[in-house]
């Protein structure tokens, strides 16, 4: 399936028919850890990438207090990862700072909130055939920013998938591909306006809408709230269209 092979009202109406069938479970567990470090392993071999960990499928940034760890279930089975960074003017710690660390100093000195994805595999025996796993591994990226109230999504990704990004995020190009050293290839920053194109992109790709009670399911540390749940069940087709201001800080 690819969006190109369909108009737009019906590439999102299969994704959403797919969320049926999928769950995110937010990874805490030494467990899951491990599960997770398995699925970058494959992932990462496969597209002979592993030299983009040379320190190891897990680090230290993996357990910061501002990263959020997902995995993506279809029918029950894990399929895909994805690191999620909440970064701040005060809590500056990301992937992608550590390859433009100019860049992000920038943009949290002038005082903005970014999501900072990181860490996307899949299992290329079980995604081979699914051209939808992209979006809704990177779906948790748009709930983020909606929860956090973020001011911007930002994109470390190869060159070739800029376009991906430009296409389906309405993002900008901040630095251009150049050869990150923390990476060892090359690199380009790009960056989501989510105040500006929240609600164009939502419109969209009615898919990444999430409700309230999904955000905080996903992302809330917070003691007083219950424990994370073992899945968490998209909400996409269950949030009412009059809701949809609320999703994004537009």
């Amino acid at each position: 399936m690819s969006e190109t092979l369909f108009t737009r009202n019906d590439f999102s109406r299969k994704i959403l028919e797919i969320l049926d069938h999928v769950e995110y479970r937010r990874v805490e567990s030494s467990e899951d850890m491990e599960e997770v470090e398995r699925l970058r392993y494959k992932a990462y071999e496969a597209h002979g990438a592993l030299s983009l960990a040379p320190e190891g499928l897990l680090d230290d940034v993996d357990f910061d207090s501002h990263a959020y760890i997902f995995g993506l279930y279809y029918y029950g089975e894990l399929i895909s990862t994805i690191r999620l960074h909440y970064v701040t003017p005060d809590h500056r710690v990301s992937r992608s700072g550590e390859a433009f660390p100019e860049a992000m100093d920038e943009l949290l000195d002038a005082g903005l909130t970014l999501i900072d994805p990181a860490r996307f595999a899949a299992d290329p025996e079980l995604t081979a055939n699914m051209p939808w796993v992209p979006y809704l591994t990177l779906r948790p990226a748009i709930v983020a920013a909606a929860y956090f109230r973020a001011d911007r999504v930002i994109q470390s990704v190869r060159p070739p998938h800029a376009a991906f990004y430009k296409r389906v995020f309405y993002a900008d190009t901040i630095v251009p591909g150049r050869l990150a050293e923390s990476y060892g290839v090359d690199v380009t920053l790009m960056s989501t306006n989510v105040i500006e194109v929240g609600r164009k992109l939502l419109m969209r790709y009615p898919f990444f809408i999430s409700s309230a009670s999904e955000q905080r399911m996903m992302f809330s540390r917070n003691p007083n709230d219950t424990l994370p749940p073992l899945t968490i069940i998209p909400t996409a087709r269950f949030v009412p269209q009059g809701e949809l201001g609320t999703d994004l800080p537009l």
